[in-house]
This record gives structure tokens, C-alpha cells and sequence, in this order.
């Protein structure tokens, strides 16, 4: 989805020679899989950070287009909405000091964007949703102006028939009351800002990473929570998964269109490539853009797979040389609260995932899944299923967790000092219980002002100190 294109307009014959090109590189994927062809390379990791510009009265700032053209970076690239960015961090090895040179890339960035973002009055915060964002702000003249994201809009709502996306969020805070929206775009979709960790490893080992990642889902989440307010309104300690969920989900005039964005319906096993016939099979194509590049590029399958949003997502890529690999790209958490949390966040990621990988744990699909929704509900107060502790509040599991995340970055030769660094602040995070949705939560029961929490927020967000040492 990062490419523009051409033209915002298809036809029936754009469709159909898509669809041919589709299948003979989704079956060529297969073969390639099954006969070891792709990438034995890794591990390598990468980030992508999304977030928002606001004015001085904490207010979207829908100012992309002049802070792009200001900011002149090919890391820092449009969102669906005109106040949001994205910033994507080089691909690195987790070995030595990887992962530092990583946070010290993205932390370099970040205030040059800060910086830049001043030029128009404006500035810019990583957090899951904006407490200020308003629903009237979310509408078509907001949206990026973009060929791909024009055609985006009018596919998802061609497929719709013209129907209405339709959201009903209810609080997991009581007395809070649910949330009802309605929206004749998909808009929605922008209220929705993510730190998504990118883990590529050779291709004998994909399949065990990508459901190790599946199973640290739920943990995952509970630990990195950062969106408890949607429209000013306090709902799920993530409300942006069920948002996102549902500013994508299919009509219900039209039952055969299912959800866009998922969590699936089972692991990956030992040919995670299924997943892309899955995708061919399941999934109508929203952006049948042809490409003349041969088979082996995959255009069109790298293509319609970046029109479905998987929390977990199987993606391809290339190898400097040329030899296509398979990576995932974990999508559950939300930005902010600051650049040390996210890190944290990953390194945590990473080392858990090659630990689980190695030993996985006998945690069913199912439960993975309940997992992750009452993480999304409840944040670092869920109660999650894990095995040999049952089901207990997630700070006991992400307790557990913390030896394989030191042992997996271990054996992935990550340099101590960034071990120490990292997970010192999830033992912190765990202890306290205080993670971004709980910090929220806590200053709006206190101050119930959202412009002061936002402002807040920002300053704590610019100090650099982790959101568990943050006052309210």
C-alpha cells in the first residue's frame, strides 16, 4: 500500500487481468516455498511508527502534504489522512547494537519531525488515538491526496454497495456507556496510528516466528495499550483494534465480504505461504493495479496483500541480491507513548518471539485469540490464558516473559547493555501496572480534561522519560 499509482480508475478487464496475474504468483509462491527458495537470510527487524500532526489547540492538523515537502525524507512518507505520517526505520540486525542504533535512528527522526511540523504551527505526537480527535474530522476532505487513497475509498465502498460503515464500541470502563458512529468512507481507518515491528527470518523458520508472534499477541498488547479514548470518549483500553476492525469489516447487505482486518483463523504451521492462498481465495481485490514485472517480483500479490490488514501479517520482500524472502509484520500495538517504550516494546518482541519460536508453548489458537481481545478491552488489567499458569491477570504472564525476552535477545547476540536498557523498563512497566491507556485513564479520572491530557501527554512524550515514570 505505500505505492502510488497512476490512475484512481478500473474496469472489468483491469480486474480480470489482475486476477489472472494474482493467481500464477500465489501459486508461484507456493511452489517456491515448498521447494526452499526463498531467503534463507536473517534475523533482520524493522519498524514502521504512525502518528499524528495537531495545531496549538491539540486539534488534527491536516498540514502532511507542507511537512512532507519541508521534512524531504523517503523514510517519512503520507498516511491516509492529512494529519497523520509515517516513519519507517532501515532494516537491521538485532545482533549487537542493533537495536540501539534502531531507537537512536527513529529518536533522530522524531525531532526532526517535531521540528519541522513547527514550521506550520503545528506539531507531532505518537500516541494509538488522539483523545482530541473529533468525528467530524474524519471525513473525504481530509484524505491524503493520493491516486491510491482516492481508489481506495471508492473500491472499499463499491464492494459495500454503497453502505454505510457502521461502529459500535462499547467501554470496558463502567458507566462510560458505548460509542455508535456512521461513516460513508473510510475515514475511520485514520483515527487508527501504529508501531508495527517488522521480523524477518530465514524461510525454514518462518512459520514457527510467525506463530510464536501470533501467541505473544495478547501479551503484547496488554503490555504496549495506548488508545482507551475515541471522540473524547473512554471505550477499550486499544480501542483502535476494534475500530480498525470494524471501519474495514464487511456490510451487512453484503455477508460474503469478510473482515479486512483480522486475527485470522489459525496458525501458520509450517507453510505460512498458505496464507496468501487465502488471501486470493477469500479476499475481492481492491486495487487492480497491473504491473508488467515478471512473476517472480510478486507485484501483484505484494499488492493485494497490502489491502489486508492481518494483526499478524505475512509479507514478501527482497533480499539486497534479489532473492525474495518471507517476513511477518506484527501490527497489534499502538505508537507512542515515547520513543524508549516503543523500544522496549520491540526488543521484548523479538526476544520472546526467537524464544518462543525455539519452545513453543502449548497455547491453543483459540486462546491466542481470546488473548488478544481481552488485552484490547482491558489492557494490562486483562485476565490472559497462558500454559502452566492458567488464566491470571496479564502482569503474571508478561512476568513470565521476561526471562525468554532476555534469553531469545541473547541468543540473537543483542548486546547487553541494550538488554539491560529495554527490559529493565517492561520490568518497570509490569511492576507498576502503568502503561500508556492506564496513564490516560488515570489523568482524565483525574483532571477530566482531554486537551490537558493531550498537552500533557506531549510534554511527557518530549522529555524521553518512560511512560511508567510519568506524574499526572
Amino acid at each position: 500500500m505505500g505505492q502510488e499509482i497512476a490512475s484512481a480508475g478500473f474496469d472489468e478487464a483491469d480486474r480480470a487481468r489482475f486476477a489472472r496475474a494474482l493467481a500464477e504468483e500465489t501459486a508461484l509462491a507456493r511452489e517456491m516455498f515448498a521447494a526452499g527458495e526463498f531467503s534463507s537470510a536473517g534475523p533482520v527487524a524493522g519498524f514502521e511508527l504512525e502518528a499524528w500532526l495537531i495545531d496549538r489547540n491539540m486539534f488534527p492538523a491536516p498540514h502532511n502534504q507542507t511537512f512532507l515537502a519541508h521534512v524531504n525524507d523517503p523514510l517519512v512518507v503520507p498516511e491516509l489522512s492529512r494529519f497523520n505520517i509515517e516513519i519507517n526505520g532501515t532494516p537491521r540486525s538485532p545482533a549487537g547494537e542493533g537495536l540501539l542504533a534502531m531507537e537512536r535512528e527513529l529518536a533522530a527522526t522524531w525531532a526532526r519531525c517535531v521540528a519541522v511540523a513547527h514550521e506550520d504551527v503545528d506539531t507531532a505526537i505518537a500516541i494509538g488515538t488522539l483523545p482530541t480527535l473529533r468525528d467530524a474530522d474524519l471525513n473525504l476532505a481530509m484524505i491524503t491526496p493520493s491516486n491510491r487513497y482516492v481508489a481506495l475509498n471508492r473500491e472499499v465502498m463499491r464492494l459495500r454497495g454503497g453502505e454505510p460503515l457502521e461502529i459500535a464500541i462499547d467501554s470496558a470502563i463502567p458507566g462510560a456507556g458505548a460509542l455508535r458512529a456512521r461513516h460513508a468512507d473510510v475515514m475511520l481507518e485514520a483515527a487508527t496510528t501504529s508501531f508495527q515491528l517488522h521480523w524477518q527470518v530465514g524461510a525454514a523458520d518462518i512459520g514457527r516466528a510467525f506463530d510464536a508472534s501470533i501467541m505473544l499477541s495478547g501479551p503484547l498488547l496488554a503490555l504496549s495499550a495506548n488508545s482507551p479514548f475515541l471522540f473524547g470518549r473512554p471505550l477499550w483500553h486499544e480501542s483502535r483494534i476494534a475500530l480498525f476492525e470494524q471501519a474495514l469489516a464487511g456490510a451487512a447487505g453484503h455477508p460474503e465480504l469478510p473482515c479486512r482486518v483480522t486475527f485470522g483463523d489459525s496458525y501458520a504451521g509450517s507453510d505460512p505461504s498458505a496464507l496468501f492462498s487465502d488471501n486470493q481465495e477469500r479476499f475481492s481485490v481492491l486495487l487492480p493495479i497491473c504491473s508488467d514485472e515478471p512473476p517472480e517480483r510478486f507485484a501483484h500479490l505484494r499488492l493485494h496483500n497490502g489491502t489486508l490488514w492481518r494483526w499478524n501479517r505475512p509479507l514478501v520482500g527482497f533480499d539486497g541480491d534479489g532473492t525474495p524472502h518471507l517476513r511477518l509484520e506484527q501490527r497489534v500495538m499502538p505508537a507512542g507513548p515515547s520513543v524508549i517504550d516503543m523500544f522496549a516494546n520491540a526488543a521484548f518482541f523479538y526476544g520472546a518471539c526467537q524464544a518462543l519460536a525455539n519452545d513453543p508453548p502449548a497455547l491453543s489458537f483459540a486462546a491466542a485469540r481470546t488473548n488478544f481481545y481481552a488485552a484490547a478491552r482491558n489492557g494490562i488489567g486483562a485476565e490472559l490464558e497462558w500454559p502452566g499458569l492458567g488464566t491470571v491477570p496479564a502482569r503474571r504472564v508478561l512476568a513470565l516473559l521476561i526471562e525468554p525476552a532476555r534469553s531469545g535477545l541473547e541468543q540473537l547476540g543483542t548486546a547487553s547493555q541494550a538488554i539491560e536498557r529495554y527490559l529493565d523498563v517492561i520490568e518497570q512497566r509490569v511492576a507498576t501496572g502503568r502503561n500508556g491507556a492506564e496513564w490516560q485513564l488515570a489523568h482524565h479520572a483525574r483532571h477530566g480534561d482531554p486537551f490537558r491530557l493531550t498537552a500533557d501527554y506531549l510534554e511527557y512524550q518530549r522529555s524521553g522519560m518512560a511512560v511508567h515514570e510519568w506524574g499526572l
